[in-house]
């Protein structure tokens, strides 16, 4: 009795630590942004609480996370953490639990960011009342003009050929930043005594190089 109370008291400390953790790492990042190092950290104290003490407990640090920053920055920075980094903080430690292979963790967390991404565009579309996917592509299309008639590069830029380019460096960004958290996560936590499943033959190779 007195183990299983001690155990439920342990859980409850780290849940609700990490989630302060997740909550400060983000919170520190908006406030004195230091570039993209705080960010590869972002799902990462949700996903240990998955793997030290399963689903229930990294959903209830999401949560807790979630409402700490509301408290803290209000609701829609709030939601903004949560989609996507709370989701994907439990979406990594469950693949990491269960020893998906890295391929799947990147390709489900990759998809994860790039739904976050387009849906920060929508939210915050909504509270300003304009399309601001649409303003950023006519932007981006009307420098590409510029610069074509610059250089005398007599080709006229297509909206939709410009957006799916974004589109696509969009998922290759999401997936280069989740091959760099799980290469932190793989390193940290074998270190805290909960290893994550071994990268590809391929990046062993190349980690042994720099070894």
């Amino acid at each position: 009795m007195h183990k299983n109370s001690t155990t439920a008291t342990l859980r409850t400390v780290e849940t609700a630590f990490l989630a302060s953790t997740a909550s400060l790492l983000w919170l520190i990042n908006y406030y004195f942004p230091i570039g993209p190092l705080l960010r590869i950290f972002f799902p990462i104290p949700i996903a240990l609480v998955y793997l030290r003490w399963g689903s229930r407990a990294s959903w209830m640090s999401a949560i807790i996370s979630g409402l700490l920053l509301s408290v803290l920055m209000g609701p829609t920075r709030s939601i903004v953490f949560l989609m996507p980094y709370g989701f994907m903080g439990v979406q990594l430690g469950m693949c990491w639990k269960r020893d998906a292979s890295w391929l799947f963790s990147l390709f489900t967390g990759g998809l994860i960011d790039s739904i976050g991404l387009f849906f920060r565009f929508w939210l915050f579309s909504l509270l300003l009342g304009d399309d601001l996917w649409r303003l950023v592509i006519t932007q981006v299309t009307e420098f590409a003009e510029w610069v074509f008639l610059k250089l005398n590069i007599f080709l006229q830029p297509n909206f939709e050929i410009i957006q799916l380019l974004a589109i696509s460096l969009i998922l290759v960004q999401s997936f280069v930043y989740l091959l760099v958290v799980h290469l932190v996560a793989f390193y940290l936590f074998e270190r805290l005594g909960n290893p994550i499943s071994k990268p590809p033959q391929l990046i062993q190779i190349i980690l042994a190089l720099h070894d």
